[in-house]
């Protein structure tokens, strides 16, 4: 994707773009009249994935409130044609100052528009820019982009720890019997890879053998938007024998608790607490916790230090458990489906990893 500044300027307004947020109105004069610092999300989705997009707006949200910002919210939708074309319109417009954007899908985006826009800061999540300029892009380094990562590898490792005690120490009602776990992620890529890696040197660390870990992807033309397909497969891991699926895999996850109430199985929430943002009972019963990827108290915290100057572009910046961007879930429900023993020693695996003590391994 290489387009010029002025085709930039005259494809803009070419798609049409839904505003959550913000001031109303004629954002672009409100916006600037107000004189308040203006952050774009621009989703390459949509929200109401109850996971990794809901939490990155919510984070946002936040920092509206709290930090004086104004946002708007651009979604792009499922269809990919959309997302170039959509991406340059949302650089385009001067409606912002700050363009927030996630997913490795979108690094090549953001590398290409960040250079023709330098009095714009963008911040990429879940993946870093080529700040090389080796690839083809981010021509001026990519001086005016924060990129931030994060340990999902260490959140996975919590997952399969928990997820093999919970079968060995047979504490899941109606599935005392079975051995079996399943994880079902989006499509093979190193960034959702390392959730994989992450649960099986937990699931062994734990005691389990990786032979009794079920790993399925979604895969096709929507790996992170097929509900359908989410539940196609996780049913198939139930009636292979998994006492629990933990779906990697955004809008297909939500499958997998219409599965789990089917199976009377359960289930692992990712990124965003999925107890909280699920509104069906069943499926909320069927959540033991969720392991959390904080986006959105990752861009709060770019919001923060923004603010102060401080934030550091030019640069990745990777969090994890140590930095309360990866974690789990400790909640009643929790405390109700886990008993003592196993939370105890669920906390002792993370205060490991936490000091350092223990290396969890990633695909990376």
């Amino acid at each position: 994707m290489r387009i010029g500044r002025s085709a930039a300027l005259v494809a803009a307004g070419a798609i049409a773009l839904t505003a959550c947020g913000g001031s109303g109105g004629d954002e672009n004069s409100g916006a600037a009249a107000s004189g308040k610092p203006r952050i774009k999300l621009v989703i390459n989705g949509g929200l109401g994935d109850k996971s990794f997009f809901d939490s990155a707006y919510e984070g946002l949200k936040k920092a509206e409130k709290d930090l004086g910002y104004e946002l708007k919210v651009v979604e792009l939708g499922s269809d990919r044609t959309k997302w170039e074309p959509g991406f340059e319109d949302a650089a385009s417009a001067d409606d912002y100052d700050i363009l927030a954007a996630g997913t490795f899908e979108v690094t090549d985006y953001i590398g290409e528009l960040a250079p023709q826009f330098p009095d714009k800061k963008f911040w990429l999540f879940d993946a870093p820019v080529d700040y090389t300029g080796k690839n083809g892009t981010c021509s001026n380094k990519c001086e005016n982009v924060y990129s931030v990562t994060f340990k999902q590898n260490e959140g996975g490792y919590l997952a399969g720890f928990l997820a093999e005690k919970l079968v060995a120490e047979k504490s899941l009602k109606g599935a005392e019997s079975l051995k079996k776990v399943g994880v079902m992620p989006g499509v093979k890529i190193p960034v959702i890879e390392d959730f994989v890696v992450g649960f099986k040197a937990g699931f062994k660390e734990a005691g389990g053998r990786n032979s009794d870990v079920l790993v399925q992807y979604v895969g096709g033309d929507k790996p992170f938007g097929d509900p359908a397909k989410g539940k196609e497969i996780s049913t198939a891991m139930y009636g292979q024998g998994a006492a629990l699926v933990w779906p990697v895999a955004g809008l297909s996850g939500l499958g997998t608790f219409e599965s789990a109430v089917s199976a009377e199985r359960y289930t692992f929430g990712v990124d965003s607490d999925q107890y909280q943002t699920l509104t069906d009972q069943a499926q909320k019963d069927t959540v033991v916790t969720s392991i959390l990827k904080n986006v959105g108290n990752a861009l709060y915290k770019a919001a923060q230090d923004d603010r102060k100057d401080s934030l550091k572009y030019g640069a990745v910046d990777t969090v994890g458990l140590a930095d309360d961007a990866v974690g789990y879930v400790d909640d009643d429900h929790f405390k109700e489906l886990v008993p003592q023993k196993t939370r105890t020693e669920l906390q002792e695996a993370a205060d490991k990893v936490k000091s350092g003590s223990v290396t969890v391994p990633s695909a990376f």
